[in-house]
């Protein structure tokens, strides 16, 4: 790129949904899969190789990047837990400038209804707050058979996909050796091809509503998320990708029979959901990861699509993208299915970001270890856009100083820090606990992660030596002193959340011992 005037005008944030880090090949890559697209944007920019969420559970990550605050702050703990009223979204930060930020696909993001009629609000005036603070050009989790007014099932009627359910029947659907419908909801259907087109499919939709979008937006300024869906389950990808891959082109879970035999307890309650029992069978891992990593494939195909345009409408030049998963997925890792558990696998994410300003160039193509959260992406789109940085609410860090080489606005994180809420599992009644009695806490530095569980003994794995964890050190009475030490680390963090959100740092200074000056209230004067 020359050198020159650039400045970011738009912002590009895309998200997938349950992507492990590893899965991509600048990340390492697993097994045979390539993902030059991905890897073309990482090239571009700054890639960040130890990148966590606050939580491996798709509604208060998703919070946490939108919000820019951790779980136990913005306090949607799990899926569907409604959004509470108080707490601000990155749409409405931009909205204060006059700026929108439209959405194609996925949030998660389920407004709190009650709390709107009791304080008197009138849900039709508040849009952006229904909306998780974004404009929809279209919302689509992916979970559910199509609502009638679905732009996307409109789409497949009109692409002669004709049936009631179009999702379910094709886009999830497959059919047996014998014609029959088989199901992309079971596990066993996933090595066949979905009967929707490659074209037709949601991750190649969504891209070109999103090139549709960029396009008509011309010269005007504009932000976008774009957030897929895929490679979530159902594990359904459409031909050619359910078949790029086979077994041997996988790696194989990483897992011990001591974890199966000797399980810390709620590891081992997680192994007893079905998704967990499934996955421990060879059979199962050996029919789903394929298609997994043909679901990647099929997203870069597409990243590739719109980079692609952005080089070619001069946007490249004005606009800041950012790449990130919500999640991974533990594909039979430890014995488990589904994401949740503090491991690797579902905690650590990708993070590409590529800043187009000239202050950026000297970094390009560097890979990053310094550790980042999901909370940063707020900040950092504030910071890209010449935003209030918002710092007595917002508990993430613009990554744009590391970017441009300028001065950080705080220390180098030691660690970051994870959070679940097994309340909602049946994990829970597998332990006996009671919904208040479920909380996890993860916190990772530079070689060690801790686990305290509510009720139970905490966990401890050392990630030099035992990169895979596989080896519980928390019991261990020679470990006592890095116990101590990550627990008040955890302390540490935990009294430096940012409850107190409603007024800024510089207004509560104009208010520290003001009650004589401001209001004549004279306390304890003779």
């Amino acid at each position: 790129m020359s050198a020159g005037a650039r400045t970011v005008r738009n912002v590009l944030f895309i998200m997938c949904d349950q992507l492990r880090a590893d899965h991509l090949s600048c990340y390492g890559g697993a097994g045979a899969l390539r993902t030059p697209n991905i890897d073309r944007l990482a090239g571009m920019g700054v890639q960040y190789d130890r990148a966590y969420v606050t939580s491996a559970v798709c509604g208060p990550s998703r919070a946490s990047y939108y919000t820019g605050r951790y779980p136990l702050s913005h306090r949607v703990t799990w899926n569907r837990v409604p959004h509470p009223v108080d707490e601000w979204c990155l749409g409405e930060y931009l909205a204060q400038s006059g700026r929108a930020l439209h959405l194609l696909g996925k949030t998660h993001f389920v407004p709190d209804r009650a709390g709107l009629r009791a304080k008197g609000y009138a849900a039709e005036d508040e849009q952006r707050f229904l909306q998780g603070g974004f404009v929809p050009l279209e919302r689509y989790d992916g979970h559910f058979e199509l609502a009638e007014n679905s732009a996307y099932r409109r789409y497949l009627r009109e692409r002669g996909y004709d049936s009631e359910r179009p999702w379910e029947d094709y886009v999830i659907g497959s059919l047996g050796p014998d014609g029959a419908p088989a199901s992309g909801w079971l596990m066993r259907n996933a090595p066949l091809p979905a009967r929707v087109d490659a074209a037709d499919s949601e991750t190649a939709y969504l891209t070109d509503r999103a090139l549709q979008f960029m396009q008509e937006q011309g010269d005007a300024p504009w932000a976008l998320h774009l957030s897929y869906i895929k490679p979530h389950w159902p594990y359904k990808a459409p031909a050619p990708y359910h078949a790029l891959y086979g077994p041997e082109d996988c790696p194989p879970p990483v897992r011990s029979q001591a974890e199966r035999e000797r399980p810390h307890p709620v590891h081992g309650a997680y192994q007893r959901l079905e998704e967990s029992v499934s996955f421990a069978r060879d059979e199962v891992w050996r029919g789903v990861r394929p298609v997994y990593m043909g679901l990647v494939k099929q997203i870069d195909d597409q990243i590739g699509r719109v980079l692609d345009f952005l080089e070619r409408s001069g946007r490249l030049r004005d606009t800041l993208i950012l790449f990130t998963s919500d999640h991974g997925d533990h594909l039979g890792d430890h014995w488990l299915g589904e994401k949740e558990y503090f491991f690797e696998s579902a905690m650590r994410v990708p993070c590409l970001v590529y800043d187009p300003t000239a202050q950026a160039d000297a970094s390009r193509g560097r890979r990053s270890d310094a550790f980042v959260e999901c909370i940063d992406i707020v900040p950092t789109v504030l910071d890209a856009l010449g935003l209030p940085p918002e710092r007595h609410r917002i508990e993430g860090r613009s990554l744009l100083p590391d970017i441009r080489g300028g001065q950080p606005e705080a220390p180098a994180r030691e660690y970051v820090v994870g959070s679940l809420d097994y309340a909602y599992r049946e994990a829970r009644l597998f332990l006996g606990r009671g919904t208040r009695e479920c909380t996890g806490l993860m916190v990772r530095d530079e070689r060690y992660k801790y686990l305290h569980w509510q009720g139970y003994p905490a966990q401890l794995f050392d990630l030099r030596d035992d990169p895979g964890e596989l080896r519980d050190l928390g019991a261990d009475p020679g470990m006592a002193p890095v116990v101590a030490r990550m627990r008040a680390a955890l302390l540490d963090w935990h009294e430096g959340l940012k409850r107190r959100a409603s007024e800024t740092d510089a207004e509560v200074c104009a208010r520290t011992h003001a009650h004589e000056r401001m209001m004549g209230i004279l306390i304890g004067r003779w």
